[in-house]
Order: structure tokens, then sequence, then C-alpha cells
């Protein structure tokens, strides 16, 4: 298993939700954050109003949890659709995930997806 975290512009996000949920993957979390960074799109910054030391733009962490076989589809899924071509256009980050266990029902791994 896998678990795929994208940083991706605001404006993107519901473009990008619609986009895996009409392939079927349809859980997922979205945060929204601040971010700052060399490759941020420094038009788009502000003044943080949660960290007042630092500008910042409006970004939404995205975070889903796939089988390696879907790997592949979700991160050009994610690429395609949150895309602008411009300076700032997030960063897609894989890990590899050990374990996974459904409270609920103490599943683990698969199972629990």
């Amino acid at each position: 298993m896998k678990l795929v975290k994208a940083y991706i512009r605001y404006k993107k996000m519901e473009q990008v939700y619609k986009a895996l949920k009409s392939k079927g993957f349809c859980c997922m979390t979205m945060v929204d954050c601040e971010g700052t960074g060399n490759y941020s799109d420094h038009e788009k910054q502000h003044i943080s109003t949660k960290f007042p030391f630092a500008d910042a733009y409006r970004v939404i962490k995205l975070e889903i949890l796939v089988r390696k076989s879907e790997l592949g589809q979700v991160v050009k899924i994610i690429r395609k659709t949150a895309r602008t071509g411009y300076r700032g256009d997030g960063m897609i980050i894989i890990s590899k995930v050990e374990s996974v266990y459904k409270i609920k029902t103490d599943e683990n791994s698969i199972n629990a997806i």
C-alpha cells in the first residue's frame, strides 16, 4: 500500500476530487493549509493570519491511501487535473505504508481500505 500526499492549489481541489471520484477513488482526506517555499506562487502570497511571521499561500493537502497497483493512475489523475503550468502548482509525495488498521473492526492491511 502507498500513501499519496498531494499539495495543490486551493482552486484546483474540487476538480481533482471529482476526477478521482469518477475513477472510483472515493476515500481521501483534504486539509486546508498555508504553505511557504521556493516554489510558491509569490504573486498569490499574503501575510498569514495563523503564522504572522510568514508570507504564505493557501494550499490543500490531499491524502489518499491506495493499493500499489492503483498508484500510477492516482498520480496521473492528480498531475493532470491539478496542473496550471505556473509556479506553485504543488507537489506529490508517495510513502510506503507498512500497516493499516480499521479501528471499528480491527481489520488490517488491504482489508482495511
